[in-house]
């Protein structure tokens, strides 16, 4: 039931982002988001180090290998891997204004797809690795031999869930500026958090099989998450004006992850 909760963490923050749209009359204040943009940031960051590479290494010391090789192989999957998926999925940048995206050209054209419909295909897809790099986490602490804890599971688990919350309502708030009963926007900002879960699940089905590759995959999830730190939530975290709201979230996430992991584990 432990784990069940915690791989359903990330899914409640999504939802609770959603679920803005019952009590909040227009978008979430910029410092509120910031905020906690960069506190899920600060925790994802030393999660990936703490409960993710090091893990990773230490299980590689048995397997006859340099430690640091799967590691290294791991992280760098997956960051391609985050990489190559921003290439297919359009960028969308969370700007109220942005009506129209510009041609390589220059010129403006019109969206194939509607802007709501490509943020909650974005925000979808982007969420399937973190459901994996969750379940991953959890599949090393059940396998007792990657050196990870409860504690470090359910820190990664709410750092993602932190994250997920302003994802949340980012979808649903402009959904019923547009003119959307609230609880069907409700339901297309919990929507796109629903992969998260079946991909944990998922993913911890398969530890009988993937233990052999688990510090490949840690490591993998560690590349995916620092990825989707660096590209999308420090950037958003620390627009201005008034950046350093961000950047003391980063620093308090970071601080306590790294105190819940050594202090834990």
């Amino acid at each position: 039931m432990r784990v069940f909760f915690g791989v359903m963490i990330p899914f409640i923050g999504t939802t609770a982002g959603a679920a803005c749209v019952f009590f909040m009359m227009g978008q979430m204040r910029q410092n509120v988001q910031k905020t906690l943009l960069g506190f899920a940031s600060g925790v994802m960051m030393a999660a990936s180090v703490w409960s993710l590479l090091i893990p990773s290494i230490n299980m590689a010391e048995g397997l006859g290998v340099l430690a640091f090789i799967p590691a290294a192989v791991g992280f760098f999957v997956g960051i391609g891997a985050m990489l190559l998926l921003d290439r297919i999925v359009p960028e969308i940048y969370l700007k109220e204004d942005e009506d129209r995206r510009k041609g390589d050209d220059g010129d403006r054209i019109s969206p194939t797809i509607s802007k709501t419909a490509m943020l909650i295909l974005a925000v979808t897809v982007h969420n399937i690795p973190e459901g994996m790099a969750v379940g991953v986490i959890f599949a090393g602490m059940l396998s007792g031999t990657a050196g990870i804890v409860m504690a470090d599971a359910f820190a990664l688990a709410i750092g993602i869930a932190i994250q997920n919350f302003p994802e949340g309502a980012i979808i649903s708030l402009p959904l019923r500026a547009e003119g959307m009963k609230r609880r069907k926007a409700f339901l297309y900002g919990t929507a796109s958090g629903v992969v998260e879960p079946i991909g944990a699940f998922i993913t911890i089905l398969l530890s009988a099989y993937i233990t052999p590759v688990l510090p490949y995959l840690l490591a993998f999830a560690a590349g995916a998450m620092v990825y989707v730190v660096v590209e999308e939530l420090i950037p958003e975290a620390s627009r201005e004006p008034h950046s350093h709201i961000g950047t003391m979230g980063f620093a308090m996430g970071f601080l306590v992850m790294m105190v819940l992991d050594v202090a834990l584990g």
